[in-house]
C-alpha cells in the first residue's frame, strides 16, 4: 500500500512561487535545499505528518539527460499544486502495480536524506500526470519531522480528470486515504486543500 507523502507545488520561479504560497496561506515557508540530479530546488511546509514543497527549475544547476521530474520542463503559467508523492516500502513492488509509465528508481540524496523516487522517462506521470509520484525513503531520515508545525494540515486533494473512471480503478489498490477525491472534469488538473490557523487554502 501507499501512504501520502507530500504534495508538490511548482512554479516557473522558486522566489516567486514561495512568496505567492506565503501570502495565500498566511505562513512562511523553510529551506529546502537543490535537487543536483534533477537541476531543481524547493522550500518545504510542515503539514504534520505530511508536507508540501514548492518546487521550480534551478537557474544556476544542470538539466539531467532526461526530462525532470513532475514535467517541470514543460511548467508554465500560475504557482499551482502539480503532483502529489506517495512512498512506499519497496518501490520496484509498487512500480509493478502502478500504470504502464510510472517511472524508472534513481537514487537520490542531500545531505541525511536519501530516497529512491520512480521518475518517468518523459517526465510526465500517467493519467494526465494525476497518478502520485512513487518514493521510497532510505533510512529513518525524513523531511517532515524535521520543519516547524506551524497548524498547517492537508484536509483534501482533489484530482480532477477526464480519465476518472481509469484513475480511480487505478489507485483503489493502493491508497486509502479519505483526503483524496477524484472528479470527473473536462481537463487534468488538482486542488490541494490546506487547513490553516487562519481558515482554508485551495492550492
Amino acid at each position: 500500500m501507499l501512504t501520502l507523502d507530500h504534495i508538490a507545488i511548482s512554479a516557473e520561479r522558486l522566489e516567486a512561487g514561495a512568496a505567492e504560497v506565503e501570502r495565500a496561506l498566511g505562513l512562511p515557508l523553510q529551506g529546502g535545499g537543490q535537487h543536483a540530479a534533477m537541476g531543481t530546488h524547493n522550500r518545504l511546509l510542515s503539514l504534520g505528518p505530511d508536507y508540501l514543497e514548492v518546487i521550480a527549475i534551478d537557474p544556476e544547476g544542470s538539466a539531467p539527460a532526461q526530462p525532470r521530474w513532475f514535467d517541470l520542463d514543460s511548467f508554465a503559467g500560475q504557482t499551482r499544486a502539480t503532483t502529489w508523492i506517495c512512498r512506499c516500502d519497496d518501490l520496484e513492488a509498487a512500480l509493478a502495480a502502478a500504470p504502464e509509465g510510472a517511472g524508472v528508481p534513481w537514487d537520490l540524496a542531500r545531505g541525511e536524506l536519501s530516497w529512491r523516487m520512480a521518475v518517468p522517462v518523459d517526465g510526465k506521470l500517467p493519467l494526465g500526470g494525476l497518478f502520485p509520484a512513487l518514493i521510497e525513503w532510505q533510512g529513518p531520515a525524513h523531511p517532515a519531522p524535521r520543519l516547524t508545525d506551524l497548524g498547517a494540515r492537508l484536509v483534501g486533494l482533489r484530482l480532477f480528470s477526464p480519465e476518472a473512471a481509469a484513475l480511480r480503478a487505478a489507485l483503489a489498490p493502493l491508497i486509502e486515504d479519505a483526503r483524496v477525491e477524484v472528479i470527473t472534469a473536462p481537463a487534468p488538473r488538482m486542488e490541494a486543500v490546506i487547513s490553516t490557523p487562519t481558515g482554508e487554502v485551495v492550492l
